[in-house]
């Protein structure tokens, strides 16, 4: 390995915990590196992908991050592809091409795409040496971005025969790591972990009341203009004010969050990283992958969501080791809008209901078809939620996900009907008449009758999805599939719906605390008068950092005093219900009945659900009404109050 790393990455020795991981996957082990953000963990799957008889597939969450490896890997020559969904048809194609013939050494795709069979029936084709699982703590539910669709990961490696499995993240607690160890079954001591003290990071939080937050700002920036510096804001509206606000004052800055069209946020970025711009305004969704040595500075102007995502975020200074500044601008005020996030993602106890006799009503014949979509609306639960507990039911042996397939298939002829028919003969030839003769055309497209082909010509939904990609391939047709439908298989029956949802409620009131507790030790480690740094790497559970680092705010003898928020005028003296009253009439004329105390509390804190979008909710009087309270006491009120 050590001639490779020199010949095609031009380094003469790794970094720590690189040499140790890449050895453990070359013997043909599993292994787990976690290393802080910056530290070449990308290098662990790159470099052995290069020695690896058959197909590295990297799952990686994000676009960006697969963009920016896969200029790496192209500038080092190392054969790389993606498939996304910013891609054309032809595109897809191509790639899928390549990887058939053995022409890529490195495959990445984001975990979704696993749900789709096209995808499946062609990986399946392909020999694959090693899963990569980049942002690996997503698959553990202790995590603090726990997704769902990770958890099905260790499913498709058996499904696929993938003997080997290498699994990054750079924010995993014990509990995390030890989830991920079970859930891949890799030894202990191929998990490589390297510390996250980082001594060229100056940790430095300073308590500023809200009102004086922007001065701060424009202050302790103004003598770092010329240095990369990246501000973090929790919300999109903020990013934009604080970028205008910089830029009035001599600071030139854009903002940056998901909000904003694809081409705009790739031009900032691509300021950002030549050094045309030096200051970035975001939410978290700027970051992830990015590559920049020399970025000086980062500032929270809000509070992070977690420590977790805390060091993430400050990870992204100084990775060429040289000093740089963490700044906390530490405050309580956007304290609800963190937990309001966490409030908006725990769905109703009647929704979870709703979802289990929809499971019982369309499940009699042992199978359940679902389009999360509607479920979510129907239910009222949010997608992310929704998809949790739909893995808290396959956890508890409820149900199995059989596959996902598009409901919907449609093709265009690119060659007429009749040419088609002359490239087969006998049964082929019958096969593929069946699927002209059952497939109508309107216009241009032809829709695909699925029920009409298996009844009248027992073809299988597997073998006409195959022909329709073969046709594909060959350019004798285009393919359109959408609308995704999840079957899974009925296991159990004879559950008590009444029962199980009071049980899933409390899971998700259980993982509702646990996350509003998550938020408070991330204020409890700000006000802390212990170094932040030893804090910091101990909460990672690493024992080496230093009693004393001596370059953080408490090191410098300053322990910050987090001021409260202004004071609001007594939840008891405002009229709850009056202020909700024009979204209580509107729910009754739609839905019959009165909303719940927890419906009526998102409503007044501003938290969107999907029934709200059915009731145009963001323009009826009241929304968001008492944004600034804490949802918690809001519940309380109205739930003291009574029904409506």
């Amino acid at each position: 390995m050590h001639p490779t790393l020199e010949r095609v990455f031009g380094y003469r020795q790794f970094r720590p915990g690189q040499e140790a991981a890449i050895g453990a996957v070359l013997a043909g082990r599993s292994a787990a590196a976690i290393f802080p953000t910056g530290s070449g963990k990308s290098l662990c799957y790159q470099l052995p992908a290069l020695h690896l008889p058959h197909l590295c597939l990297v799952v990686s969450p994000l676009l960006a991050l697969m963009q920016d490896q896969l200029a790496f890997l192209a500038r080092h020559g190392i054969s790389a592809a993606s498939i996304d969904s910013a891609q054309s048809r032809e595109q897809t194609a191509a790639v899928m091409r390549r990887a058939k013939a053995g022409e890529l050494k490195i495959l990445m795709i984001s975990v979704e795409r696993l749900k789709n069979e096209r995808f499946r029936h062609f990986i399946a084709q392909v020999p694959i040496s090693l899963l990569v699982v980049d942002e690996a703590h997503c698959i553990s539910e202790w995590g603090h971005n726990f997704r769902p669709d990770y958890l099905k990961l260790p499913d498709y490696q058996r499904q696929f025969g993938i003997p080997q499995v290498l699994l990054l993240t750079a924010t995993a607690t014990p509990p995390v790591i030890a989830d991920m160890r079970e859930k891949f079954s890799i030894a202990a001591e191929d998990v490589i972990t390297t510390g996250f003290y980082r001594a060229n990071l100056n940790l430095l939080v300073e308590p500023v009341s809200g009102e004086d937050k922007r001065r701060r700002l424009v202050d302790w920036l103004a003598a770092k203009a010329d240095q990369p510096s990246i501000v973090y804001v929790t919300q999109q509206k903020t990013a934009e004010q604080v970028a205008e606000h910089l830029s009035q004052r001599g600071i030139p800055a854009c903002a940056y969050h998901a909000g904003m069209v694809h081409e705009q946020r790739e031009a900032i970025q691509r300021q950002f990283m030549s050094g045309q711009l030096n200051c970035i305004v975001a939410t978290i969704a700027f970051g992830m992958g990015i590559d920049k040595a020399d970025i000086r500075n980062v500032v929270h102007f809000d509070l992070p969501k977690s420590i977790e995502n805390y060091s993430q975020e400050i990870g992204r200074a100084g990775r060429d080791g040289q000093p740089s500044d963490c700044l906390v601008l530490a405050n309580r005020d956007s304290l609800n809008v963190l937990e309001n996030f966490v409030y908006g993602d725990t769905p109703e106890r009647a929704g979870i209901r709703c979802v289990l006799d929809e499971l019982l009503a369309a499940g009699q014949g042992g199978q359940w078809e679902l389009l999360l979509n509607a479920l979510s609306e129907q239910s009222n639960i949010r997608q992310l939620p929704l998809k949790t507990l739909l893995v808290q039911l396959e956890l508890r042996g409820i149900i199995a996900p059989r596959y996902a397939y598009f409901a919907e298939y449609r093709f265009k002829y690119l060659l007429e009907p009749e040419a088609l028919l002359e490239k087969f003969a006998g049964e082929r030839r019958q096969f593929v008449a069946a699927i002209v003769a059952t497939s109508p055309r309107a216009r241009t497209w032809c829709t695909v009758d699925f029920d009409a082909l298996y009844q009248q010509h027992q073809a299988e939904r597997g073998r006409v999805v195959k022909a329709l990609d073969w046709f594909q391939e060959q350019g004798w047709i285009e393919l359109e599939s959408k609308q995704m439908t999840e079957v899974y298989a009925l296991l159990d029956h004879a559950f008590d719906p009444e029962a199980l949802s009071a049980e899933l409620h409390a899971y998700f009131q259980q993982h509702e605390a646990s996350e509003i507790a998550r938020i408070h030790a991330m204020l409890a480690l700000f006000a802390s008068d212990q170094c932040l740094s030893q804090r910091l790497a101990c909460y990672f559970g690493d024992q080496h950092a230093p009693q004393r680092c001596g370059h953080c705010s408490v090191c410098h003898g300053q322990v910050a005093r987090l001021p409260e928020p202004p004071p609001l005028p007594a939840l008891d003296q405002q009229n709850l219900h009056s202020l909700g009253g024009a979204f209580i009439q509107r729910h009754r004329e739609l839905k019959g009945d009165s909303p719940s105390a927890e419906c009526l509390t998102r409503f007044l804190c501003g938290i969107s659900l999907p029934l709200f979008t059915k009731l145009k909710a963001r323009g009826i009087p009241g929304f968001a009404a008492l944004e600034d309270y804490p949802y918690a006491e809001v519940r309380r009120q109205l739930e003291a109050l009574g029904p409506v």
